[in-house]
């Protein structure tokens, strides 16, 4: 008795001690601690010698590792170190092809999501000299030239270049304007759509800079509103309201028109290339060859199911056909980036030919030589060649849609395997001689593990980082895991998803559920990796919520057919699998099915309005957070992508718009915009809005003043996530 007495007090004092040391997470440790924000490696680089590698550490000094041992081999520059420095930081940093200079990045101020003006510095190692790029004002996009002895850069819309040898700035453009003609860098939809912020491409042998100018003159304008506010204010708009004017092209609204210049350094001439007469095209990326002889034009036309490569003559302008891409529904972005020039001219492209994303080698004539990757499986990355093994290296979903893995194939196929370990998502850095490589790997237990490898073994030489304070931290949180499961709707589709249960989950209880999606073409919420980890999805489990995620059909990594099926009906089936998913939670004889609620940002946003409104009372509640409310109201180049223009698709826009629904909606809903979104306008929530109150339909709003899309800054993220939890506890328990 006085044993088992003892071991009794045992268990109390152990579960005391437990009770003790598991906190609870709160809204501050998400949004104001960071408390559980992963490490990782930044500004790394790898050097031409292939044997060592760079970082940039504590925004203040650039370090140089060797790849062989993982360990330290000097500091090559440190700010602290400079006297008389102008500055204390950067954030970002670039050497020049001979590595005798660094271009360094401070004093950011964010324009869009990709844009933003800088103060640049260069640091040149030989004279132990750190000089303004510019006193003339703020700039864009520096870039050095190949052979190091200049910078160009973009400052109020023209291109101008730095002659670092002389010191003297001369200008290539004058007749930039804001709304009106930009140089060297993309007008919004397209920074925004084609994912880049520098419009102009330097020839390998240095001798032309080339560049996209931008016609916005007859492209709409948006105007927003700006009020006085806080974090950050704007004094003047103190009495009456200001407002920011911009160019933002809806569906089926005028494109800016675009045009490739070519300037000649030495002569300080441009010249404009000579494309095809049709018009209303699409320029989203330029290249130069390996040997500078030819400039790459890209052409993709609106519907963006062509994209002809062209080669141009620099010093003519006159261009010739390469190869043309073409698809039946639309060309997806990713095939921008991915046409990789190799040493001897060949060139890898991707594309989805066969129903699956795979990589294509062609010759310098533009004839294809072989498929390099091929099977039922989507290829998500291209990491290069490397001539001395004659193999290929390329990231995948080959496993599974939720994983990625990295792997190498030679042409014949004779030689390939499987590069990375460790079950997950893999991606990896290679030394410029493919000798070595950095591993960034994470999965939805194990959170950013950072490791260097030498190449032909797949050896671990070290680990770079892995996390082992965040990990300990959520020891002593106690984080519920992500548990994945696949379930089939009733059109016969298997869609995976994933669930997080509180601790102590007890399948004899009804839990309270949040669905949380996003939904958007070719993305994916449900993978095998760290994402953020503990984040606002955990601490509503902690609150005693079931958390549910699923991945409709129209996402990412399961094939064409299934990424693209959603063509010319944004919305449709992607809301039917989410309002499926609810059905099929309310099987489950742990899910209270009265108390689902259903939360989405963005397209995500869209996909909760769409599916409350299918759905009905299978949806008590709902958050709809930044929403597109009719597709006329998005931009060109996105919306007709997937769905053409309203013209050619009236029934497309208008069958699976919320607006055309909006008394449908039985639920709760929460809807929230930031008055100055300039992606998805707070006009897509005024409209809807209007249209619920005019059905009688009770909502609660939230506004937030001169906010944009991602909805931050001063106390904003905690203001809001109170909000959206208060509203879930009152709506569902």
């Amino acid at each position: 008795m006085k044993r088992l007495i003892t071991l009794l007090l045992a268990t109390v004092f152990v579960i005391a001690i437990n009770a003790q040391t598991t906190q609870k997470i709160t809204l501050e440790d998400l949004f104001v601690k960071g408390t559980f924000k992963a490490q990782t490696v930044t500004g790394l680089r790898s050097m031409n010698n292939g044997d060592h590698y760079s970082t940039l550490e504590n925004n203040s000094k650039i370090v140089k590792y060797s790849y062989k041992t993982g360990e330290e081999v000097e500091v090559i520059f440190d700010i602290s170190k400079i006297d008389g420095a102008q500055i204390s930081s950067f954030s970002n940093y670039e050497f020049s092809n001979d590595e005798t200079k660094i271009l360094l990045t401070s004093d950011v101020k964010q324009i869009y999501r990709h844009s933003f003006t800088a103060e640049y510095y260069v640091w040149n190692s030989i004279t132990e000299e750190l000089s303004h790029l510019s006193e003339k004002g703020a700039q864009q996009v520096a870039t050095f030239s190949p052979d190091g002895t200049r910078v160009a850069f973009v400052r109020t819309n023209n291109i101008f270049i730095k002659n670092l040898k002389f010191g003297s700035e001369s200008q290539v453009t004058s007749d930039g304007e804001k709304n009106k003609i930009i140089n060297g860098i993309p007008d919004w939809v397209y920074e925004e759509e084609f994912g880049f912020n520098k419009a102009f491409w330097w020839s390998p042998d240095s001798k032309f800079l080339a560049f996209i100018r931008f016609d916005e003159t007859e492209v709409p304008e948006f105007t927003m509103p700006m009020y006085a506010g806080e974090s950050p204010s704007f004094d003047e708009n103190k009495i009456y309201p200001g407002e920011e004017t911009f160019k933002y092209p809806k569906a089926g609204e005028k494109n800016s028109d675009v045009s490739v210049l070519v300037y000649e350094i030495r002569s300080k001439t441009s010249i404009r290339v000579k494309l095809s007469e049709e018009k209303d095209n699409y320029i989203p990326r330029l290249n130069w060859t390996p040997d500078a002889n030819e400039l790459l034009v890209m052409q993709l036309n609106r519907h963006q199911n062509k994209l002809d490569v062209l080669y141009v003559n620099p010093y003519t302008g006159d261009s010739r056909p390469l190869i043309t891409e073409k698809n039946d529904r639309y060309i997806d972005e990713s095939f921008l980036d991915n046409y990789i020039f190799l040493e001897d001219g060949n060139f890898v492209i991707t594309s989805e030919r066969d129903g699956w994303s795979h990589l294509y080698l062609y010759d310098q004539q533009g004839f294809e030589l072989a498929q390099i990757t091929d099977g039922e499986f989507d290829v998500t990355d291209f990491y290069g060649y490397d001539p001395i093994q004659k193999v290929y290296y390329y990231q995948a979903a080959a496993e599974s849609p939720l994983r990625r893995e990295v792997y190498f194939i030679s042409q014949d196929k004779k030689k390939k395997g499987k590069v990375s370990k460790l079950e997950g998502t893999n991606r990896v850095v290679f030394s410029k001689n493919f000798k070595y490589y950095i591993n960034y790997y994470s999965s939805s237990k194990t959170p950013n593990l950072i490791t260097l490898h030498e190449n032909k073994k797949g050896t671990q030489i070290r680990v770079l980082q892995d996390n082992t304070i965040l990990k300990n931290t959520l020891e002593v949180y106690n984080i519920s895991q992500k548990e994945f499961f696949k379930f089939t709707t009733s059109e016969g589709v298997e869609l995976n998803g994933y669930m997080i249960k509180p601790a102590g989950f007890d399948s004899s209880k009804k839990y309270p559920v949040l669905m949380t999606q996003y939904s958007g073409p070719n993305s994916q919420s449900v993978s095998d990796s760290w994402g953020r980890g503990a984040g606002w999805n955990e601490y509503l489990v902690q609150e005693g919520f079931l958390v549910v995620c699923v991945d409709p059909r129209g996402t990412a990594a399961r094939g064409e057919d299934f990424r693209k099926v959603t063509y010319m009906q944004l919305g449709k089936y992607e809301s039917d699998d989410q309002v499926e998913a609810a059905k099929y939670l309310g099987t489950l004889p742990f899910v209270d099915k009265n108390n689902i609620a259903i939360f989405g940002w963005s397209y995500g946003g869209f996909m909760t309005l769409l599916a409350m409104e299918k759905g009905g009372d299978l949806f008590k509640a709902g958050i709809s957070v930044a929403p597109v409310t009719n597709w006329r109201f998005y931009d060109t180049v996105y919306t007709e992508r997937y769905m053409r223009t309203p013209r050619e698709n009236e029934n497309g826009y208008d069958d699976n718009s919320p607006l055309s629904h909006a008394g449908d909606i039985k639920g709760k809903l929460l809807i929230v915009h930031g008055s100055a979104d300039d992606n998805v306008h707070a006009q897509n929530t005024y409209e809807f809005t209007e249209k619920m109150v005019q059905e009688g339909v009770e909502f609660d709003m939230a506004i937030y003043t001169n906010r944009n899309h991602g909805i931050r800054g001063g106390n904003t993220s905690m203001h809001l996530y109170n909000k959206m939890t208060n509203f879930l506890k009152e709506q569902l328990q």
